[in-house]
This record gives structure tokens, C-alpha cells and sequence, in this order.
């Protein structure tokens, strides 16, 4: 039996990268995506290309509690032990702290960090048991750099970023590792509109391939972080 990976948000940018690359590597998926029939679509082109693999599919919105629950007993009716979380879920809306609509602060806490505590937290147990499994989150270098139209966001993915690295101390005498990914500006849907070249941005397959390569390293190392900027530095 293939070992299973989850990739939180996987029908576009990262998470879809990810989840193609562990199905090519030989690994069963499941991910989930808030518009049912993009997940439709995404697991009837990667059946296809990658039919030794099963892509398992949920709709569901991150950026609620109760529909990351229905997600986490989704995983767990599957009745099979998890190796790898990738959280993924993330969103970013632009603007200033003090400046921003009500809300908007507590929106963006939702999807970019409860998202992974509650997911994380419905699934964990399972690798404690084995005292076996890798969890990824996807920060930000926006989780170590405040700037000025960041806001909510960079709030956001500091608090993911802090959440990592507690979970690296909790966890690293469980058997389970710890790493977060700080990409910067990726080629993605959240920069549509933006007059740059294609090759001014990383390629959301390499953040996948990075994400490949920490997890195979040997069982007594662990990436703890892995920070990707483009070549010619941040946009800003």
C-alpha cells in the first residue's frame, strides 16, 4: 500500500504542485479545496497521468472549524496511517492594520493559522502512536519580514511560523518531524495582475520539490526550515 500524504488547499499553486509530486513519487494523497468540481477535475487529470496512485477528495473550506473537522473524519474513515500533513491552506489580502475592515484580521488568523492547528490536531495522534511522520506548514517570508501593505497577513503567518516551531519542540522526542517552508513570492494565483515576468517568481514546482526533498532525508535529521526567495530577491 502506498504511504498517504494530506495537502490542505491542493487544486491550485503549491498545494497543487505538492500533491502531483508525491502522486509521481508513488504516495496516495488526499486533499481538499472549497469548489468541489476543481477537485473533480484535478483528480480525473492525476488519475490519468498517475494511475499506480489514489488522489482522495473532500470539499472543504480551512478557513472553518467544523469543515476542518469533516476533512480530519474524512482522513480517518480511510483507515490508514498518515505520513505526511502538508498545510497548505493560505490566503492573502493586502492592506494596513490600521486600515483594515473589520474582520479582516480574524479572517486571515482563520485560514493561514487555524486551519493548520485544527487539521494538525485532528491527525497528530496517530502518527504519535507510531512515533512516526513529517509535518510541513506553509509560512511565508512575510513570517519574518513585516512590511507596510503585509498587515493581517504578516500577522498571520508570524503566528503560523511560531506554531512550527513549538510544534518542532513538542514533537521532535515523538519521532515526528517538523518543517516550515518561508517561500517568498511564488508564482501562484494571488499575483494575477501583476505586470513581472514569469521569471521573476519561484515556481510553485519547486517548493513541491523542496517539500520532496526534506521529507527524504534520514529518519535522525529534520529540515526545520527552508527559506526560498527568487533569484533576483523580494517583491516588494
Amino acid at each position: 500500500m502506498n504511504p498517504l500524504v494530506i495537502v490542505s488547499s491542493g487544486t491550485k499553486g503549491i498545494g497543487k504542485a505538492t500533491v502531483e509530486r508525491f502522486m509521481a513519487g508513488g504516495f496516495d494523497v488526499v486533499t481538499c479545496a472549497r469548489t468541489e468540481s476543481d477537485l473533480l477535475d484535478l483528480q480525473r487529470s492525476l488519475q490519468a497521468k498517475y494511475p499506480s496512485a489514489n488522489l482522495y477528495v473532500k470539499a472543504a473550506n480551512m478557513a472553518a472549524k467544523a469543515e476542518v473537522e469533516a476533512f480530519v473524519t474524512f482522513i480517518a474513515a480511510l483507515n490508514r496511517p498518515v505520513e505526511i500533513i502538508v498545510n497548505n491552506a493560505g490566503l492573502f489580502v493586502p492592506g494596513q492594520i490600521h486600515e483594515a475592515p473589520a474582520g479582516t484580521l480574524e479572517q486571515m488568523m482563520e485560514i493561514n493559522l487555524y486551519s493548520a492547528h485544527y487539521l494538525t490536531g485532528g491527525l497528530v495522534e496517530g502518527m504519535k502512536e507510531r512515533k512516526k511522520g513529517h509535518i510541513f506548514t506553509l509560512c511565508s517570508t512575510a513570517s519574518i519580514t513585516a512590511y507596510p501593505n503585509g498587515g493581517a497577513y504578516c500577522v498571520a503567518k508570524f503566528a503560523l511560523y511560531g506554531f512550527t516551531k513549538v510544534l518542532r519542540e513538542e514533537l521532535k522526542t515523538k519521532g515526528i518531524r517538523v518543517t516550515a517552508i518561508l517561500p517568498g513570492a511564488t508564482f501562484t494565483s494571488s499575483w494575477e495582475g501583476v505586470e513581472l515576468p514569469p521569471e521573476r517568481f519561484i515556481k510553485a514546482e519547486d517548493i513541491a520539490e523542496a517539500i520532496w526533498s526534506a521529507y527524504h532525508l534520514s529518519a535522525g535529521a529534520v529540515v526545520e526550515e527552508i527559506l526560498i526567495r527568487p533569484q533576483l530577491g523580494d517583491i516588494v
